[in-house]
């Protein structure tokens, strides 16, 4: 069986997003599947982040050259939830065969001029064509050849996140559902919970709609033998202060 291959944007300004996206897939997955973080210090030197505001805007199109350009592969940002088993994004291969990769379909303006706010991390939220397309995308790695890693060095992130180097034909679309933007939508259930504007472990986003969804997962994923969360995490605090 072909088993999903996960590419998971991980930014150590914000790890706890990274560890409750893994989290939330782990537990709903209903077969085997292997999550690899796209972290700088395993990427020999590429700068992912270039003019972006995480450290994986760019590395995220070095997915397939990761995959030597077999077989299918997933991307999704950190800040996600996701709500489903994968394996239900995983089967959109079918319908997607003879496309070189496929999205959600965004068209829309931003409500927010700003995202990250109130953080070291906080930058300007600029709106241009096919806006958060790249955030979540089912690769068709062979059909991807193109982005070499000297290939995507010299590439603009314009170029990259609108996917100019394949043709309006080439990118699948995905239903909505998988990528969803909290903050920006209108609130809805969805697959996939994208807090594109911050996740809500930052204080500024903490009580936005479809937060619980992110503030659960964190819980799980902080689980161990019946410790409380809170207390657990207070004395790692002191056991560092005694370092």
């Amino acid at each position: 069986m072909d088993y999903p291959r996960v590419f998971i944007g991980f930014d150590q300004r914000e790890a706890a997003a990274y560890h409750v996206c893994c989290q939330s897939i782990i537990e709903k997955a209903s077969i085997p599947l292997s999550i690899h973080p796209l972290a700088l210090n395993m990427l020999d030197g590429f700068d992912g982040q270039g003019e972006g505001s995480n450290a994986f805007s760019r590395s995220r199109f070095l997915v397939p050259s990761l995959c030597n350009f077999d077989g299918w592969a997933i991307f999704i940002d950190g800040d996600m939830v996701v709500d489903i088993d994968i394996a239900q994004l995983w089967a959109w291969r079918t319908a997607l065969f003879d496309k070189a990769v496929g999205v959600v379909k965004h068209d829309y303006i931003t409500k927010h001029d700003f995202k990250y706010r109130g953080t070291s991390m906080q930058s300007k939220n600029i709106d241009y064509l096919k806006k958060n397309w790249s955030s979540m995308m089912l690769w068709n790695c062979a059909r991807n050849r193109l982005l070499e890693r000297d290939f995507v060095n010299n590439c603009s992130s314009k170029f990259l996140h609108r996917l100019e180097w394949l043709s309006d034909s080439e990118v699948g679309e995905i239903s909505p559902g998988w990528n969803y933007l909290v903050g920006e939508a209108a609130p809805s259930n969805a697959h996939l919970y994208h807090y594109t504007l911050g996740v809500p472990g930052m204080r500024a986003y903490a009580d936005d709609s479809a937060s619980w969804h992110w503030h659960s997962a964190l819980l799980r994923a902080l689980e161990c033998a019946d410790e409380d969360p809170v207390t657990m995490t207070m004395r790692a605090q002191e056991r560092i202060g005694d370092i």
